[in-house]
């Protein structure tokens, strides 16, 4: 990790970041270079949102990298995009535990193979009490298939489904709900991402695509993110 800008001055930093990485194929086209260059550099802004919430005081940050939705890709691609989060993880591993960061994969993972499985599991041994920035992977992700899952093991447990008992079935259990989401590339919507646990979040869309998203657009997504009133269902506070 290079050196960040220093935090952002008085403004409330959110806690919890999610974002839904769109745009690496449409920036690879307009390019006249293949899908895989983009996802190449969708990885190189990856790595600038993790220092950037590092230097902002972002707690966690979550990165939608892989949908359950994206197994129905190509073949070829899907092999790469597997291909690519080996090598990226393999590489990445150890400058992300000397600054601290803390690995963590949620997901689907029945369709991984072993090698990447091991990989995955080794990061989150190493990373597991490190003090930073907790990076949390969504690989295999789909929040359909979160809060399936959720009720499915209340139900095997012969625990009643309530509101509560459903949310701390999730697998994001002990972590704050995402107070901002951001969505680069331009569309408007969530694509089965985090359904449960966006219900309150700022939602940030840019026409950015990813592969162009850097710590002056993030600054932008985090002043964005600082003008709202977030209420939460109640009326404005009496002036």
């Amino acid at each position: 990790m290079t050196q960040a800008k220093s935090p952002l001055p008085e403004l409330p930093i959110p806690t919890h970041v999610a974002v839904i990485m769109d745009g690496n194929g449409r920036w690879a086209r307009a390019r006249h270079r293949p899908r895989a260059y983009g996802h190449r550099m969708g990885v190189r802004a990856a790595r600038r949102a993790v220092e950037a919430c590092h230097a902002q005081g972002v707690k966690v940050l979550t990165l939608f990298a892989f949908s359950q939705e994206n197994w129905h890709r190509p073949i070829t691609e899907v092999r790469l995009l597997m291909q690519l989060f080996r090598r990226v993880l393999a590489r990445e591993i150890r400058s992300l535990h000397a600054n601290g960061v803390r690995l963590r994969f949620i997901g689907d993972h029945r369709e991984l193979s072993a090698e990447l499985l091991r990989q995955m599991r080794d990061a989150e041994q190493l990373t597991a009490v490190n003090p930073g920035l907790l990076l949390q992977i969504a690989v295999g992700y789909g929040g359909h298939w979160d809060i399936v899952q959720a009720a499915r093991r209340l139900c095997e447990a012969g625990q009643p489904i309530t509101e509560a008992a459903l949310e701390q079935s999730l697998v994001t259990t002990d972590l704050p709900l995402p107070d901002l989401l951001i969505r680069t590339g331009g569309e408007h919507r969530l694509s089965n991402f985090m359904m449960w646990q966006l219900a309150y979040a700022e939602l940030y869309f840019t026409d950015t695509l990813w592969p162009d998203f850097d710590a002056d657009e993030f600054g932008r997504a985090l002043a964005w993110y600082a003008a709202r009133e977030r209420r939460f269902g109640r009326v404005p506070e009496a002036g």
